[in-house]
């Protein structure tokens, strides 16, 4: 009984590390090429390559070593390249701006 529990929980993680491979793919797909170089972080291809071979040694591999270096590729994109990318792309909140701000300055409204 206490080995279905952990078996339980184990395929669990394994399928919140497989959800995390393929969001971290999708929103690299999505990302714009530019953004890669003007970041700073290694190319587009390299990183849709990486994170394809992590969701699928998620998916057929069942060798937890490897799983767990997909996780770590997975986590290192959305934690440091995907914030880098964001910045550059504009979709981070700019330094000195205000909640009110719209597209060609502050709103002040309507005075």
């Amino acid at each position: 009984m206490l080995l279905e529990g952990f078996q339980t929980f184990l395929g669990l993680i394994f399928t919140v590390i497989t959800v995390l491979a393929v969001v971290a793919l999708v929103m690299a797909a999505i990302a714009r090429e530019d953004a890669y170089r003007a970041a700073g972080k290694q190319t587009k291809p390299f990183w849709l390559v990486i994170l394809g071979i992590a969701v699928v040694v998620n998916l057929w591999v069942p060798m937890v070593f490897i799983q767990i270096a997909g996780l770590v590729a997975s986590i290192v994109f959305l934690v440091d390249v995907r914030p880098a990318l964001k910045a550059v792309s504009g979709g981070g909140r700019r330094s000195g701006g205000s909640s009110s701000d719209g597209p060609y300055g502050p709103y002040n409204g309507g005075r």
